[in-house]
């Protein structure tokens, strides 16, 4: 089985080569974090959609609904770090990870974006435990 080799070329950037990988082009960083974000961002997407379907659930339930303010709050909170890491990704993607005059700025925003995601999963891992069930319209 062939090892891995890793090739840091600091002059231009950082370049990584993996021996297992399919070409034996260096692997571009910068493309790399980018796709990276780019695939974040669609997953953000999604939860944000379903993130909203249940506002509209809650919402159509009324006040008259035990939980109805915690779970408002909650996914109203959830739906505003979500716009946030939406625009904290759409700053990492700009910026160009092989320049080092951003790599703190970069590291930062990463810092934060990584942060504000966790306190989204244990956000909604509330929400998902309150529970969101849409009235039944033929009680």
């Amino acid at each position: 089985m062939a090892a891995d080799t890793v090739e840091l070329n600091t002059g231009t950037g950082l370049q990584v080569s993996h021996s297992l990988a399919l070409s034996r082009a260096p692997l571009n960083m910068n493309h790399y974090a980018n796709k990276k974000s780019a695939a974040e961002s669609m997953l953000d997407v999604a939860l944000l959609m379903a993130n909203a379907s249940q506002l509209k659930a809650v919402l159509e339930q009324g006040p008259q609904f035990t939980l109805y303010t915690a779970l408002i709050t909650l996914i109203s909170l959830s739906l505003c770090l979500q716009v946030l890491v939406g625009i904290l990704l759409i700053f990492i993607v700009k910026w160009n990870l092989n320049d080092e005059r951003t790599h703190l700025r970069l590291n930062v925003l990463e810092n934060i974006t990584t942060t504000c995601i966790f306190i989204i999963v244990v956000v909604n891992v509330f929400i998902t435990a309150f529970g969101v069930q849409r009235p039944n319209a033929g009680v």
